[in-house]
């Protein structure tokens, strides 16, 4: 290359750089370096300028792509060498040092660049950082500079000068350079520029506010790295700790600090002023963001950054403690997690992560004791640390121990105060985060154990601290303290009452009194105050429910009424009479209503108020309106759950706890009831008619649901469940809280599972199994349920509710319901990793309704799994169930067949919670319908014989099953009988939704225990006495009171057993005993039935139903053909039962001409014969006897009992309509004076016909008691001279007439009194006068009087529609009868025993009837003196 050639570049304006570029294209040899060099600097001291050459220094041609992109850029090394000649050389010429004319030219260079800059406009925003271009010419001659200062050309400090003399404020971004280049570190500008301090802060909030165009992504990348590494620098500098630092470390470590705090307080400031510029929240977000620990821990060490964070939060913590104490108990609710500004909870956890919850706490409790805080800062600092640390409540929980406990060892109200504060702020939080401050209050307070409770001294510090809290306390907390005080020695109570009387005093200076205070307060202290008109709208709901449960006004409804009437009237009533559609059929809350009017309660104008605004009602629910936010919350709350959907995914446990807070409060607003604290568990009622859910409800409800199947979608495309993050536990464990959420969402779940299932798709079937799993899990938290109509009388948990919408009555039921439970029981194995995991992941219920129904449905499934198999299964991954249920490609048949043999679902069928006993097997099998069951006739009938005969017969009884026994098997099979049968009966549903029994497997399970028990019968088992050893335990376990409705449970269970009776066959309720080669019939368990069951619930009373009579008879000949001699054995039989069994002889004279045929027909075909056995055609023969007396004729009297034959009279009067002539006249034959059997036979005829009279009067719509009564009266013509009659009315003394009393219930036994003294009433002057003359008429009478005025007194008597028969009017007349029957009596009438006896009860029931019988029965003394004195 020749010089002449480099000239005539140059004049053709060719840049160095295409210069130097072409020459080194030729790769010239290491000889011409030299050469080279030369012809360049002849170049440049000939035409090149200073500044020129500084700028294309680094500069790439643009005609010349190829070789920028390949890196071939000209070596630094040789510019730097040309530039430092050329610089030498001019600053030679110009007679200054070369290090001042570089800095010169290097500054204009810069400053060219920075004007540069500052003329590019982007709208109206000013740019604050350089652009790509300008920044590559930045760093160009930086590195140019860089190679000067190598060449000792540069000098750095004179360069910083000059710098700062031109550059008030420099810029951010060129410092960042000049530092990364090593031309000026930071460290050194901090030491040497007075001044850092002010334009360094500027500097970062202006990088910081400042926002880059959204195409630069080069431009983003160099501000946080310019800001990552300043703060690393002042982190570095302001808090490295060096053994003995010097005067001007410590300098240094103070500006830096100082830096730090200014910029951390600029952030504090615009939290705080809530500024709405979105550059101020775009500089605090990003100044936030370099409190990252992965960012700053590049530069410092741990401890330096642990050093940091700490002042960091300390500062936080104290800045501007303006607040006082006061300040905070009155605003802490709004400084809840999901209220505080987002950006200051995300400062508190990046400044958080590096630490362990204990540090923190720790650290927390040491600022409160050494600083005055800022007392927002602090408590919405523990709001965060709870939201995204889970662990910390335990480690609160402690914490706040030790604050007590060093309260009241040096009585410091400080501690005291804290841990009021943070006890609140925790409980703010709500019961999934922590607990509540009621239970926190019980919890410290509220035993004797506790901290104030060791002395006086100690109480008077704790009731001196909660007084003083008076005045600033919000309402609800006053209200747990009243309502939950802590714990008072008795002898102190008057300093606890003290302050409960200035807490009322404060809470009616709020206008909420304690008249406001609800009769069910909700006490929680969670959130501001509630409102009292939601408080009276809550204790109407609660009331409701009791009445609903008890049928009764709950005792504190009454008491309202009386003692809190200004809140009865003014806001109890408006809230219950609050006007809506009324139904058609009372409901529970009418009933209420009316109850209420009955008592007098409510008042009459507000009642006919409150019917005419009923009237006008034309729409019964109205959308909930809120005016706590001005978005729309539900708008809001979908917002929220979509990115709680993206934060399933990618976000951390952190991020998800803290949406899930936020989601909690939307909420809260859109379903502002508040969580229920009251003592106990809260029981939520879930109407499964109509679900009282207004639409908005509904809506928001539908929104959650579906956000969470297509977060479990999203979740497991990633992970299975047992994979997953806590995300969904977590999601539904926030929705517990609020219990008027939770039963909208119960009613929700309830009308998809019961209704409209069929519009369910394979994802909500996923989605929603795995909600309902969770939703189980957390029942620990969660409220019972008490269904309305109620199901069941006492509330159950969420889980047996929702278990009860899944029905399996119809094929499609049993089809959803496993689909259902296939999915959730896969859910939750998969979810737990071990045994015990799955417990608590698997719902008992949903599992045992896949063992009832994977069998029935899948034949396959009815063996067991072979030991192979099970020991295969248990190598199996976790996760195979659930990849079976999200394979699209498979049926739930074949998912539930994997299902049934996975090692997991075989082992928690080895828990005893969860096997299906066979008692649940055959209620579940019960509730099917015949006509659309899965499982034709044949099938079904298959299904069921292996089910009882293979699978719960020789499944031990522990596991659920009989363990063997086939009584067991079949008394659990009549149990369940009953069961169903009872249900219809006892069901509050309305007609139209019980399911009938002739359309359930009812005949077919009645099919099965025939089956069963005729092979217990061929196998010689006592058959009978097994039979009423059932029958005995089920009404022994009914009667468990004397209540009415125990008695209606024990007749309906009667009816019931009758019911079942009639389908076994007859013969087994004969006992046939073998004795020494001799066949008996054995009856005893049969008359035993009768006499104390059968007899009670006879109707009418005293006569069994012509069925059950036939079918006792029809068994008693059946088991006679097994003896040798039949015919002996039921006459020898027949005469036990008449002596035995009284009600069975009377009710087989009544049916006799409708049972002969019958028995007779029955014996032929056993015996051949055609006549009856003797004892039977006995009952002929009375029956011609009757007859024939009725009609006027005389025949001689069968050898009959007195009893039958007064059956057979009886009979056959009634038979004839009560023909008063045919029965004097058969009474005339029948003289009692003649012959004591006919006296006996007449007894017992008054007997029937005084039942007669008793049944007409208590049920006149089926008989007149005027024939009944006039039948009595002839039979008392007769016997008015004997005593005998007076024994049927005496049933506690013994005679021969007290087999009566085995005749008719019990209850109709103690009405007999009253019958007798109704009696009296109707008979004549002269009848009444030859009964008084009879011997023991007195004393029968006076006892009789006695017990009817007992029963008067003791409850309810019964009640007729004849004047003349009420208790009241008959006890009156018997009365005055009885005064005058007194003063006509001699005193031998009574004995001295009888007489002392009658005037020890007369006494206490009637003082004047015993003064009668004193005065007049009385014997005369025979010593008058003696009783002068």
């Amino acid at each position: 290359m020749s010089l002449n050639a480099t000239c005539e570049s140059v004049s053709q304006k060719r840049t160095l750089s295409s210069l130097l570029a072409g020459r080194e294209l030729k790769r010239p040899k290491q000889t011409d370096v030299q050469r080279l060099q030369e012809a360049a600097i002849q170049l440049l001291e000939q035409q090149q300028n200073l500044c020129s050459l500084f700028r294309e220094v680094g500069q790439p041609d643009p005609l010349n792509l190829s070789s920028c992109q390949n890196g071939e850029m000209v070596s630094s090394t040789i510019t730097g060498s040309l530039l430092a000649s050329e610089l030498r050389r001019q600053a030679a010429q110009l007679g200054v040092s070369v290090a001042v004319l570089s800095v010169k030219t290097v500054l204009e260079r810069l400053k060219e660049i920075a004007e540069e800059t500052t003329d590019w406009k982007e709208g109206e925003q000013k740019r604050e950082m350089l652009t790509s271009s300008h920044r590559a010419q930045l760093c160009a001659l930086l590195a140019s500079s860089r190679e000067l200062q190598s060449q000792g050309a540069i000098c750095p400090k004179l360069l910083w000068q000059e710098y700062r003399r031109d550059q008030r404020l420099p810029k951010l971004e060129v410092v960042y350079h000049l530092h990364f280049y090593n031309i000026l570190n930071l460290k050194y500008i901090l030491e040497n520029d007075e001044e850092v301090r002010s334009w360094l802060v500027s500097q970062l909030k202006v990088v910081c506010g400042w926002r880059p165009p959204q195409e630069e992504e080069e431009t983003k990348q160099v501000q946080q790295k310019v800001l990552t590494t300043v703060v690393g620098v002042l982190v570095g500098a302001g808090f490295e700790l060096s053994p003995a630092p010097a005067a001007a470390g410590r300098r240094i470590s103070l500006l830096c600090c100082s830096v730090l705090d200014d910029m951390l307080f600029w952030l504090l400031d615009a939290v705080d002023e809530s500024l709405t510029l979105q550059s101020a929240a775009a500089g605090a977000e990003r100044w936030i963001q370099i409190f990252d620990a992965s960012l700053c821990g590049v530069s410092v060490s741990a401890e330096v950054l642990q050093r940091f964070f700490t002042h960091s939060l300390t500062q936080t913590l104290t800045y501007k403690p303006r607040l006082k104490v006061s300040d905070a108990i009155s605003l802490q609710n709004e400084w809840t997690f999901a209220k505080a500004d987002p950006s200051l909870t995300s400062l508190f956890r990046q400044l958080a992560v590096i630490f362990s919850v204990e540090q923190l706490l720790h650290h927390l409790q040491q600022v409160l004791e050494t600083h005055e805080v800022n007392w927002k800062h602090v408590l919405c600092f523990l709001s965060t640390l709870l939201v995204y640390y889970h662990c910390a409540q335990p480690s609160l929980k402690e914490l706040l121990s030790r604050m007590l406990s060093a309260a009241f060892e040096s009585y410091d109200l400080e501690n005291l105060i804290t841990a009021f504060l943070l006890a609140r702020q925790a409980g703010l939080e709500g019961p999934g985060v922590f607990s509540s401050y009621s239970d926190w209050f019980k919890m410290a307070f509220g035993g004797g154990s506790s901290c104030h409770a060791n002395s006086k001294k100690s109480l008077v510090f704790l009731l001196k601290f909660l007084s003083d809290l008076v005045p600033f306390e919000p309402p609800q907390y006053l209200k747990v303290h009243i309502l939950h005080p802590p714990y008072v020695p008795v002898k102190h109570r008057s300093l606890l009452m003290e302050y409960i009387s200035l807490a009322k005093t404060r809470l009616a200076d709020l206008k909420e009194s304690v008249e406001d205070m609800g009769l069910y307060e909700d006490v929680s202290g969670a959130g501001a105050s509630v409102q009292p008109q939601c408080q009276a709208a809550q204790d109407v709901e609660k009331a409701v429910s009791l009445f609903e449960s008890t049928g009764r006004i709950s005792a504190t409804v009454m008491e309202a009424s009386i003692f809190r009437r200004p809140y009865f009237l003014t806001r109890f009533l408006p809230a219950l009479l609050a006007p809506r559609v009324l139904p058609v059929k009372a409901d529970a809350r009418m009933s209420f209503i009316e109850a209420l009017k009955k008592a007098d309660k409510i008042p009459a104008a507000q009642y006919s108020s409150y019917m005419e605004s009923c009237q006008k009602q034309r729409q019964q629910n109205q959308s909930a309106t809120c005016s706590d936010s001005s978005d729309d919350p539900p708008e809001v709350l979908r917002i929220q759950l979509q990115e709680f959907a993206k934060l399933v995914v990618d976000g951390s446990d952190g991020d998800v706890s803290a949406q899930l807070s936020r989601i909690s409060h939307t909420l809260s607003v859109i379903f502002p009831g508040r969580p229920d604290d009251l003592i106990g568990q809260t029981v939520v009622r879930l109407h499964t008619d109509a679900p009282p859910s207004s639409e908005l409800h509904v809506t928001v409800v539908n929104m959650i649901l579906r956000n969470f199947c297509q977060c479990l979608l999203d979740a497991s495309q990633a992970n299975p469940p047992n994979k997953q993050s806590p995300w969904a536990s977590r999601f539904v464990g926030a929705l517990l809280g609020n219990t008027q959420l939770l039963c909208s969402l119960l009613h929700r779940l309830w009308d998809l599972f019961h209704n409209q299932w069929p519009s369910l798709n394979a994802a909500h079937v996923l989605g929603l199994a795995a909600f309902l799993v969770h939703l189980c899990a957390s029942v620990s938290h969660s409220p019972l349920v008490q269904l309305v109509p109620p199901v069941r009388l006492e509330p159950v948990p969420v889980e047996e509710a929702l278990s009860s919408a899944l029905s399996c009555s119809t094929h499609t039921n049993m089809f959803f319901c496993a689909r259902l439970c296939v999915a959730a029981v896969c859910y939750g194995i998969c979810r737990g990793d071990s045994l015990p995991l799955q417990q608590d992941c698997v719902p008992r219920s949903l599992y045992k309704k896949l063992l009832y129904l994977i069998p029935r449905l899948l034949p396959e499934a009815r063996g067991t799994v072979p030991d192979a198999e099970l020991s295969e299964q248990l190598e199996e991954n976790l996760s195979g169930p659930w990849s079976s249920i999200t394979d699209s490609n498979n049926t739930w048949r074949k998912t539930a067949w994997h299902l049934w043999r996975h090692a997991g679902f075989q082992q928690l069928g080895q828990i005893p919670q969860y096997q299906l006993s066979f008692s649940e097997w055959l209620a579940d099998e019960l509730r099917v319908q015949r006509s659309e069951d899965a499982l034709p006739d044949a099938e079904r009938q298959e299904y069921q014989r292996w089910a009882c005969m293979e699978l719960y017969l020789t499944r031990p009884e522990e596991q659920g099953g009989c363990g063997g026994d086939m009584k067991n098997l079949c008394a659990q099979l009549l149990n369940a009988i009953m069961d169903q049968q009872l249900s219809s009966w006892q069901s509050p549903e309305a007609p139209q939704r019980r399911e009938p029994a002739r359309g359930t497997c009812l005949p077919d399970i009645m099919s099965r225990l025939q089956e069963l028990v005729c092979e217990m019968e061929v196998s010689r088992a006592d058959v009978c006495d097994f039979l009423f050893e059932v029958l005995f335990r089920r009404c022994s376990s009914t009667v468990t009171s004397q209540s009415i409705s125990a008695e209606v449970s024990l007749q309906h269970t009667l009816h019931t057993w009758n019911r079942v009776l009639l389908a076994l066959p007859a013969v087994l309720l004969i006992k046939v005993n073998t004795e020494g080669g001799r066949t008996t019939l054995g009856c005893n368990k049969l008359l035993e039935h009768i006499n104390q069951h059968q007899r009670q619930v006879c109707s009418p009373a005293g006569l069994l139903s012509c069925q059950i009579t036939s079918h006792f008879l029809r068994g008693l000949l059946g088991a006679s053909v097994r003896c040798a001699r039949p015919g002996e054995a039921v006459n020898k039989a027949w005469s036990q039962i008449s002596g035995c069994c009284p009600l069975l002889l009377v009710s087989t004279v009544h049916w006799w001409q409708r049972l002969r045929p019958v028995l007779l027909s029955v014996w032929r075909r056993l015996c051949g014969e055609e006549s009856l056995p003797e004892q039977l055609q006995l009952l002929t023969d009375c029956q011609h006897w009757a007859c024939s007396l009725e009609e006027g004729q005389l025949l001689q009297m069968p050898p009959a009992a007195a009893l039958l034959l007064a059956g057979s009279l009886h009979r056959a009067w009634r038979r004839c309509e009560g023909n008063k002539q045919s029965f004097r006249a058969a009474l005339n034959f029948l003289q009692p004076e003649r012959d004591s059997k006919h006296r006996q036979v007449l007894v017992f005829l008054l007997f029937l016909c005084v039942n007669d009279y008793l049944t007409a009067l208590l049920y006149p719509q089926e008989r007149s008691s005027d024939e009944a009564s006039s039948f009595c009266t002839e039979l008392l013509a007769v016997l008015a001279d004997s005593s005998d009659w007076l024994s049927i009315f005496k049933s506690s003394e013994p005679s021969i007439y007290q087999s009566v009393t085995m005749v008719t219930s019990d209850d109709f036994t103690k009405l007999m009194p009253w019958a007798f003294c109704s009696l009296l009433l109707l008979q004549s002057a002269e009848l009444l006068q030859r009964a008084v003359r009879c011997s023991g008429f007195l004393h029968a009478a006076i006892v009789c009087y006695l017990s009817v005025l007992q029963l008067f007194l003791e409850g309810p008597t019964p009640s007729t529609e004849s004047s003349k028969a009420e208790p009241s009017h008959v006890l009156s007349c018997t009365k005055q009868f009885l005064l005058r029957a007194v003063l006509q009596t001699s005193p031998t009438a009574l004995s001295a025993g009888q007489l002392r006896q009658l005037e020890s009860q007369c006494a206490e029931l009637d003082p004047e009837l015993a003064a009668a019988l004193s005065v007049q029965l009385e014997p005369p003394s025979l010593s008058p003196e003696m009783d002068f004195l």
